[in-house]
C-alpha cells in the first residue's frame, strides 16, 4: 500500500552498470545527491543500499530503520546487464509441435547486410520441448493437449536441470486453455519460474510474444532476486520499481519483460515533468553518456512502442520510446587511413578514454579536453593507481600529435591536434542530430518549435552543437540533469498498463467488443494496482488501429467508431502523408491506470564553493579566453552571452558563441540561440580527411531520409512492410554515390537506370519532371521493380544530381497475380513493360497516361490504383531527396558537394584496392538445375591493384525465365567486392572503379529482348553471387535460392521467400535459416498468415544436418509445411533442387531443397525447382530449403 501523504526521507535511485545515482527528499524538502560505483564489493553489498544507509546515518551491520523513509522508488538495469551479457536463468522453451525453431528462426533476416559471417543473436532458452496441441486462427481447439507427452517432456527438462520455463503455443493469446494446463503440470514438476504467453503478451504474433515470454521466463529469476535482496536489506518499506512503459510498480509485481528499459525510462519522465514545470510543451531529450546517447521525442504524450529489438531480442511489451545512438562520451576516434571515423566502438569505463590515465584509446571526451572545453583543473581528481590524479591532458596532446603526423603521413595534409579534435566532434555531434532527426523531422515535425532538454553526464559539452544543427533555438538544463533519471523515477506515478489483441472491424460492433475487453482489462490492472491513499487514479484507454492487409498500427484514444475512424486518419496523414485505402481494423486495446500524487516541494541542498575564472577555450576558430562560472553566480548575473563555461558539481555545460545563458526560478538553466555566430561552413573541393566523413554521413542521410519517406507514404506490403525497395543518389553522370538498401540485388543495378534516362533524355530534361522505367534490358532488374529517377537541377541547364526510388509493384500484370510466374517464356508474359516513361512532367503527376499504359498489353496491372498509390510515394521519396540535396548545396557550394561525391567513390575506391592486393586470381563454373551454366574468370593484377570479372562460357539466353540482365551481374560483382572489404565503408559505384566486367551478349546474364527475366532478378542472381565467392576461394556456396513461394485463388495472394543455409569460409561455420547473399526479405509472422490466409503451418524447422560437412561446416536450410484449408493455385520458383550448394576447399556439398505436396487422401507428389500446382482443401505443400556448402576438409 501506498501513502502519498507520510512523512519520512523518500530515495530516488537509479542503478546503472558503472554508477548508482541517488537523489535523496528529506523530511524538510531538501534534496541530498549521491553517485556511487555500482559494484564496489569491497566497500558494500549493494550500492543503492550502501546510499541509503549513508543518507540516514546508518551502519553496515545495523537494521535500516524501515519508520524513517516513506518510499524507495528504484530503476535498475540488472535485468539489462543479464540480457546484454545473457546471463539469465537457464530457461526451457514449450512450443506447439512442428514450430520449436520458430523463435530461433525470427522473420529470417540478416542484421547486416555485409557481413560474410553472418552472427544471428543466440536463443535466450537452453531447451526446447513441442507440445503436441493445436489451436485455429479462431482460438478453436484442432488437437487437444496431450498431457502425457507434455509431463513427460517437461519432467525431462526439469531434470536436466532447468527452472525457468516460458510456454508460447500458436493462437494462445486467443483461448489461453492449453498454456494454462500446461503452467499447472510444470507447477506440480516444480519450476519455479513459469511465464505464459497469454498473460505475459497476449497479443499477435508468435514470434514477438514468444521472445517477449522467454525473456521474461529468462530475466525474472534474476531479477527476482536483486529485487528481494534489496527488499530484505530495506526491511517492511514500500519499495517501488520503474518500468520500461514509464511507470512505477510495487516490487513485488517487477517482471523481467518490464525491467529492459527501467533506467532510461526514469529520465524520459524526468525531463517531461522538469521541462513542463517550467513551460515547455515540446521537448527533444538529449541524453548523451559515456557509450551512447539515448535521444527522445515528446509533444503532450508519452510516445511507446509495443514491437521492440533489444540486444538481439523481440521484445512485444509495451516501452517508452527511445532511439540510441552509438555516440558518446567514450566513443573511440580514429584515423582509417583515408577518413576520421567516431564509433560505434567505445573505450568504456575501462580503460576508457586517454586522459583517464589508463592507456586508453582518443575519444569524443579527449577531444573536449584538448579543445579546453572539459578543465582537468574543475573535474574531480579520482584517476591514476591511487585514483587521486586529474585528467591526463598531456597524454591526450601527445596523443593527438602522433595522430597529426598519421594523418599527414597517409594525406599529405597537416591537420593541427586542435582541428583533428574538432573534426572529431562534429562527426559525433552530425552523428547525434541524425538520430534526433529520425524521430523528429521524419516522422513531420518541425524541430523549430521544440526544446532541446539535455541531460546525462556528457549532454552539455556538446548541446548547443547539437542543437545549433538541428535549427533548435532553446537548450533547457535541469540542476539534476546528469542525475535526471534518477530525479524521474522519483516523480513518477504508479502505472500499471494491460493490453489485448482484438482483431476486429472499426465499426459500431468492433467498438462494443473493444469496450468490452478494456472493461476487462482495467478490472486486471485495477486489481493489480491495490489500494492507493492519497492519490488520484485515472484511466486511459486507447486503441491501436490499422489498415486492413497492413501491420502499421497507430494509437487513438477509445471513441466511438466514426471519431476513431477519423482520429486514426488524421494521425495516419499526419505521420504517412496520406490515408491508406485498407478497411480501418482494430488491431488491439490498451488500457492504462495512472495513480498519482503531486510531487512535494523540495529544495537543492547547499552546494560548496564554486569555480570561477576563465580559460582558454577553442570553439572552432581558436582559442579564446572563456568566462568559468557555476550555476549560481549566473543566476545572480541575470542573462549572459556566450562563450561561457558552466560548471555543475558532476556536469559541464558548454554556452557556445552565438548563445544567451540565464536561470529561471526554478535553477534551471535556459539557453537561447542569439545572433549566430556559426563557424563558416565548409567550402573547399579539397579532400579533408574530416569532412569526407561528415559529406559521407550527409549522402547517406539523404538516400535514408528518401527511404523512410517512400516506406511512409507507400501503400503497399511489399514495400511498407516487407521493405522490397532501395533509394539512392546519383552524381550528373548516374554514378551511385550513397544507397540506403533493404535489397542487395537492387545495389549495383540502379547507376544503370540513371544512365539509360541520361543517354534517353540528355538535356531535354527538365526541373520538375520524373521518370520512370523497369525495362529489363536497360538496367531493370525484372518487371514488378519500378525505378522513378527525378533529376535534380541547381543553377545549371543540365541536371546537378538525380536521385531515384526503386520499390517492388504488388502487381504488374503477367501470366499469374504477383507478376512473379514460374513458366514464363516472354517478357510479355511477365507483366507490362515501362521503358523510359515520364511520370511526372512540369510538376504534375501523369496519372492518366499512366494508368493508361498500365493497362495496356495482353497481361495489364491487375490493380492499377495500387501501382499509382506507390509510383506517388516514389515522387514523394524523391522530391524529399532532392531537397535534401539542395539544401546541402546551399551550405557548402554545388563545387564542393559535386567534390565529394568524387572522393567519396575515391575512399571506396581504396578500400577495395587494399582487398585486390591480397587476392589471387580464379575462376568458377556453378551449373543450374534447368541445366545452363554461369562461368566466371577472375584475373587479379595485385600490382595495378585491379581485377577483371569476365563471364565468358556463361550459357547462352535461355528459353525460360532463369535470363538476368546485365544489371544483376553488375549488381552481384558489387556486392562481393563490397562484403570482401570487412569495414563499414559507403556502398557507391567507386567499389568498382578497379574492377572491369565482361558479360557476353546475348548470353543468359545479358539477355535481349523479349526474354523472360523474372527468375533472373531472385534466382540467378544468387547463382552468380555465389560463383565469385567460389572463384576466389573465399567461401562455400550459399543455399543458392530465394525459394519464392507463392500460392492465391480469387479472394486471396500471397508470395513470400524461404531462407537456408549460409555457406561457410576459411574462418567461420555458415549460418543456418536466414537469407543469404542477394536478398533479405522478411517473413510473415506465423499467426498473422494463419489469421490472413486460409493455411495452417504445421512445420517450420531447421533442417538440421542439411548443412555441408568441413572444417567449417555450411548453415542448416529450413522445413517448412503448409497445409490448406481452401482450394487454391500454388508456385514454386527456386534452384538447388537438382545441383547441390557447393563446398570449397575440400568442404562437402550442402543438401539440395526438395518441395512435394501431400494430399489429403495420403498419396504424394514431387516437383522439381519450378512448379505450378492446383492445391485442394486438405493438401500440405512442403518446402525443404538447401543448406550451404561446408569449408575446409573435416579435421584439416
Amino acid at each position: 500500500m501506498v501513502d502519498a501523504t507520510s512523512p519520512g526521507w523518500e530515495f530516488w535511485i537509479d542503478r546503472g552498470g558503472t554508477f548508482t545515482d541517488i537523489v535523496a527528499r528529506a523530511p524538510d524538502g531538501v534534496l541530498h545527491l549521491r553517485k556511487l560505483l555500482s559494484n564496489n564489493p569491497s566497500r558494500y553489498t549493494d550500492a543503492a543500499v550502501a546510499g541509503i544507509r549513508a543518507l540516514l546515518g546508518v551502519g553496515e551491520g545495523e537494521p535500516v530503520p524501515a519508520d524513517r523513509i516513506a518510499a524507495v522508488k528504484m530503476g535498475t538495469t540488472v535485468a539489462t546487464n543479464a540480457l546484454l551479457e545473457r546471463a539469465g536463468a537457464p530457461t526451457v522453451l514449450a512450443i506447439t509441435r512442428g514450430l520449436g525453431d520458430a523463435l530461433r528462426i525470427g522473420h529470417q533476416a540478416r542484421p547486416r547486410l555485409f557481413d560474410l559471417e553472418i552472427k544471428l543473436p543466440e536463443p535466450l532458452y537452453g531447451a526446447v520441448v513441442e507440445i503436441d496441441e493445436r489451436l485455429a486462427a479462431d482460438g478453436s481447439v484442432v488437437r487437444d493437449l496431450d498431457e502425457a507427452t507434455t509431463r513427460a517432456g517437461l519432467q525431462a527438462a526439469f531434470d536436466a536441470g532447468f527452472r525457468a520455463l516460458a510456454v508460447v503455443l500458436m493462437h494462445g493469446y486467443l483461448n489461453p486453455v492449453h498454456e494454462a494446463r500446461i503452467g499447472a503440470i510444470a507447477a506440480e514438476i516444480g519450476f519455479t519460474r513459469i511465464s505464459l504467453s497469454h498473460a505475459v503478451a497476449p497479443l499477435i504474433k508468435l514470434v514477438g510474444r514468444g521472445d517477449t515470454t522467454v525473456v521474461d521466463a529468462y530475466l525474472s529469476p534474476v531479477l527476482r532476486r536483486y529485487v528481494d535482496s534489496v527488499a530484505a536489506a530495506l526491511g517492511d518499506t514500500a519499495l517501488q520499481f520503474m518500468q520500461s512503459n514509464g511507470g512505477l510498480v510495487d516490487a513485488a509485481r517487477f517482471q523481467g519483460k518490464d525491467a529492459i528499459l527501467s533506467g532510461p525510462a526514469g529520465g524520459i519522465i524526468g525531463m517531461v515533468k522538469t521541462a513542463e514545470a517550467a513551460g515547455f510543451e515540446r521537448l527533444i531529450g538529449f541524453d548523451m553518456g559515456g557509450t551512447s546517447t539515448d535521444v527522445s521525442h515528446y509533444a503532450g504524450v508519452l510516445e511507446r512502442s509495443t514491437d521492440n529489438s533489444v540486444a538481439g531480442v523481440r521484445v512485444r511489451a509495451p516501452m517508452l520510446q527511445i532511439h540510441t545512438v552509438a555516440a558518446g562520451g567514450g566513443s573511440i576516434c580514429r584515423f582509417d587511413g583515408i577518413r576520421l571515423r567516431v564509433g560505434p566502438e567505445s573505450a568504456g569505463a575501462m580503460p576508457g578514454p586517454a586522459c583517464y590515465r589508463n592507456g586508453g584509446p582518443l575519444t569524443v571526451t579527449d577531444c573536449n579536453v584538448l579543445l579546453g572545453r572539459l578543465s582537468p583543473d574543475l573535474f574531480p581528481a579520482i584517476f591514476g593507481p591511487d585514483g587521486d590524479q586529474r585528467l591526463d591532458a598531456d597524454t591526450v596532446a601527445a596523443n593527438f600529435a602522433t595522430l597529426s603526423d598519421e594523418v599527414f603521413a597517409a594525406t599529405g595534409q597537416r591537420l593541427t591536434a586542435a582541428a583533428l579534435a574538432q573534426g572529431f566532434v562534429d562527426i559525433a555531434v552530425a552523428n547525434m542530430a541524425r538520430a534526433i532527426r529520425q524521430i523528429s523531422v521524419q516522422r513531420g515535425h518541425d524541430l523549430a518549435r521544440y526544446t532541446l532538454v539535455c541531460f546525462g553526464g556528457a549532454g552539455g559539452q556538446h548541446a548547443c552543437a547539437v542543437a545549433e544543427s538541428l535549427g533548435i533555438s532553446e537548450i533547457m538544463v535541469h540542476p539534476l540533469a546528469s542525475l535526471l533519471s534518477a530525479y524521474g523515477i522519483g516523480a513518477s506515478d504508479l502505472r500499471e498498463l494491460r493490453e489485448t489483441s482484438l482483431g476486429a472491424n472499426l465499426d459500431a460492433a468492433g467498438i462494443a467488443a473493444a469496450n468490452v475487453a478494456a472493461d476487462r482489462l482495467e478490472a486486471q490492472a485495477r486489481a493489480a494496482l491495490g489500494p492507493v491513499a492519497g492519490m488520484t487514479v485515472t484511466r486511459h484507454v486507447s486503441l491501436l488501429v490499422h489498415h486492413a492487409g497492413a501491420d502499421t498500427t497507430l494509437e487513438v484514444a477509445m471513441d466511438d467508431a466514426t471519431k476513431v475512424a477519423d482520429a486514426f486518419a488524421a494521425a495516419h496523414r499526419a505521420r504517412f502523408g496520406f490515408v491508406g485505402d485498407g478497411a480501418p481494423m482494430i488491431a488491439s486495446v490498451r488500457v492504462e491506470i495512472v495513480a498519482s500524487a503531486p510531487l512535494a516541494a523540495s529544495v537543492a541542498a547547499a552546494g560548496g564553493d564554486e569555480p570561477a575564472g576563465s580559460a582558454l577555450v577553442d570553439w572552432g576558430q581558436g582559442a579564446v579566453d572563456t568566462r568559468v562560472l557555476g550555476r549560481a553566480a549566473l543566476a545572480q548575473a541575470g542573462e549572459l552571452a556566450g562563450p561561457l563555461v558552466i560548471v555543475d558539481p558532476t556536469s559541464t555545460i558548454l554556452v557556445a558563441p552565438g548563445w544567451q545563458a540565464r536561470c529561471d526560478a526554478a535553477a534551471n538553466l535556459l539557453l537561447t540561440r542569439g545572433t549566430a555566430v556559426a563557424r563558416s561552413e565548409y567550402r573547399s573541393t579539397a579532400r579533408d580527411p574530416v569532412q569526407l566523413e561528415l559529406f559521407n554521413n550527409r549522402f547517406m542521410d539523404v538516400a535514408e531520409q528518401m527511404g523512410l519517406a517512400l516506406q511512409n507514404t507507400a501503400t503497399s506490403v511489399n514495400i511498407k512492410e516487407r521493405l522490397d525497395f532501395s533509394c539512392a543518389v546519383f552524381d550528373a553522370s548516374g554514378a551511385l554515390i550513397a544507397n540506403a538498401p533493404h535489397m542487395p540485388v537492387h545495389l549495383g543495378s540502379m547507376s544503370d537506370s540513371i544512365r539509360t534516362i541520361i543517354a534517353a533524355r540528355g538535356r531535354t530534361m527538365a526541373a520538375g519532371d520524373a521518370h520512370m522505367l523497369n525495362a529489363p534490358y536497360n538496367g531493370g532488374t525484372h518487371l514488378p521493380d519500378i525505378t522513378v529517377v527525378m533529376p535534380v537541377f541547381t543553377d545549371g541547364p543540365t541536371p546537378a544530381f538525380f536521385v531515384a526510388a526503386r520499390g517492388h509493384h504488388a502487381d504488374i500484370g503477367g501470366l499469374t497475380p504477383g507478376s512473379m510466374p514460374p513458366d514464363s517464356r516472354t517478357i510479355e508474359e511477365e507483366g507490362v513493360l515501362l521503358d523510359n516513361v515520364t511520370l511526372v512532367e512540369a510538376g504534375r503527376f501523369r496519372e492518366a497516361e499512366v494508368a493508361a499504359l498500365l493497362a495496356l498489353g495482353a497481361y495489364p496491372a491487375r490493380n492499377i490504383a495500387a501501382n499509382i498509390a506507390d509510383l506517388k510515394a516514389q515522387v514523394a521519396a524523391c522530391s524529399q531527396g532532392a531537397a535534401a540535396l539542395k539544401v546541402l548545396v546551399a551550405a557548402h557550394g554545388q563545387d564542393v558537394v559535386a567534390a565529394y561525391m568524387g572522393h567519396v567513390q575515391d575512399h571506396a575506391d581504396e578500400a577495395v584496392r587494399r582487398v585486390l592486393e591480397t587476392l589471387d586470381s580464379g575462376s568458377f563454373t556453378y551449373p543450374m538445375d534447368n541445366g545452363a551454366e554461369v562461368s566466371v574468370r577472375i584475373t587479379v593484377d595485385r600490382t595495378a591493384r585491379t581485377a577483371h570479372v569476365d563471364f565468358t562460357g556463361t550459357s547462352t539466353q535461355r528459353p525460360d525465365n532463369f535470363n538476368a540482365p546485365r544489371s544483376i551481374a553488375r549488381a552481384a560483382v558489387l556486392y562481393v567486392f563490397r562484403c570482401l572489404v570487412g569495414d563499414d565503408i559507403p556502398l557507391n559505384d567507386g567499389c568498382l572503379r578497379g574492377v572491369t566486367l565482361t558479360v557476353p551478349p546475348g548470353s543468359m546474364l545479358d539477355p535481349a529482348y523479349p526474354a523472360a527475366v523474372v527468375a533472373g532478378n531472385v534466382e540467378t542472381s544468387q547463382v552468380v553471387t555465389d560463383a565469385l565467392f567460389g572463384a576466389l576461394g573465399v567461401m562455400a556456396g550459399a543455399q543458392g535460392t530465394m525459394n519464392n513461394f507463392t500460392f492465391g485463388n480469387t479472394q486471396v495472394q500471397y508470395y513470400e521467400t524461404v531462407a537456408g543455409g549460409a555457406g561457410a569460409g576459411a574462418d567461420f561455420d555458415g549460418a543456418s535459416a536466414v537469407q543469404t547473399h542477394m536478398t533479405n526479405s522478411r517473413l510473415t509472422d506465423p499467426e498473422i498468415l494463419e489469421t490472413r490466409f486460409p493455411v495452417r503451418l504445421e512445420t517450420f524447422a531447421i533442417r538440421r544436418g542439411s548443412g555441408g560437412a568441413g572444417a567449417h561446416h555450411g548453415g542448416d536450410g529450413v522445413v517448412r509445411r503448409v497445409r490448406f484449408l481452401e482450394p487454391v493455385t500454388a508456385g514454386m520458383l527456386a534452384n538447388r533442387r537438382d545441383v547441390p550448394p557447393f563446398g570449397l576447399a575440400g568442404g562437402t556439398n550442402g543438401a539440395t531443397g526438395r518441395n512435394w505436396v501431400e494430399r489429403a487422401d495420403g498419396s504424394r507428389e514431387d516437383f522439381g525447382a519450378t512448379a505450378t500446382v492446383m492445391l485442394a482443401a486438405g493438401d500440405v505443400f512442403v518446402i525443404e530449403t538447401p543448406g550451404g556448402g561446408g569449408f575446409g576438409k573435416v579435421g584439416g
